[in-house]
């Protein structure tokens, strides 16, 4: 898939994901900078009109870090874009995706005017690293122009953690040997930006299973350690031992930021597997 085609498929997911909104989980200056942003947009659009369009698409005053300023007609023409879609300008996107997607696409531009400013999530190439993901949008319709203004969320919430948690383990416990498979694949459905499935085997103490890193796979995972040399494997093996489910915080490295965090892990025990996923906080 070409550049265009794939930046406009990723423009496709921004705009099907319009009205199914979640909590943003990302730092709150970020929240407040990106809205701060559009408002600064939308009041230079108030006065200048479509002749703002250059100044959003060009490095300048509308380019704050990762956040810049992009703006689609209702027809799905992207009009302007201070970060990577400004290879799509003058193009209609919704026409460039697959036939399944295009009627969602354009009814998600139909958003009603007068509303205020919306927010949203999707997924989206990360100019920065070249990867795709999560971020939160803040938008607005004005007339027939949608002016939005997005930031990146490296972290996800205690909610996705524990609703991947119970993915993983319905699905270990229907299909041992497809689900571990799955999971290793990395391709699986069990990696989600920072969050990712590991599964250790009780009967031996050794990783199965791992979302971002294969090397682990049959190592002990009792003689696992923090980045600061404090046990984790150990403390968690016997927390597990005692229950069936359970919760450990630990600090380890985020694979979307690339510091060590602290992370808070939620585990559970499905036949002689211990299966866990952790989120991440600063």
């Amino acid at each position: 898939m070409g550049f265009v085609h794939k930046m406009a498929w990723l423009a496709g997911m921004l705009w099907l994901s319009l009205g199914q909104v979640q909590a943003a989980t990302a730092p709150k200056d970020d929240s407040q900078a990106a809205r701060a942003l559009l408002e600064k947009a939308l009041a230079y659009y108030h006065d200048n009109g479509d002749k703002a369009f250059a100044a959003f698409s060009r490095q300048g005053e509308f380019v704050d870090k990762d956040r810049y300023v992009f703006v689609v007609d209702t027809k799905g023409v992207m009009l302007a874009s201070g970060g990577p879609s400004s290879a799509l300008i003058g193009r209609d996107v919704s026409e460039m995706l697959p036939p399944d997607m295009q009627k969602a696409f354009k009814d998600a531009l139909k958003v009603p005017e007068g509303n205020g400013i919306q927010q949203a999530e999707y997924r989206w190439q990360n100019w920065a690293d070249g990867k795709v993901e999560r971020k939160h949008v803040f938008y607005q319709r004005i007339g027939q122009r949608i002016l939005a203004v997005g930031y990146y969320v490296p972290r996800a919430s205690a909610e996705q953690a524990m609703a991947l948690l119970n993915k993983a383990a319905i699905d270990l416990a229907k299909d041992e040997k497809g689900t571990l498979t799955a999971i290793n694949s990395l391709k699986g459905g069990y990696l989600q930006d920072d969050l990712y499935v590991f599964v250790v085997d009780l009967n031996n103490q050794r990783y199965v299973a791992h979302g971002t890193n294969l090397r682990l796979i049959n190592t002990d995972f009792s003689k696992v350690n923090d980045p600061e040399g404090k046990p984790v494997g150990e403390p968690i093996l016997a927390l597990i031992g005692k229950q069936d489910q359970g919760e450990y915080e630990y600090r380890w490295k985020n694979p979307v930021t690339g510091k060590v965090e602290d992370k808070h892990a939620y585990l559970k025990k499905v036949g002689h597997f211990l299966v866990a996923v952790g989120y991440y906080s600063p």
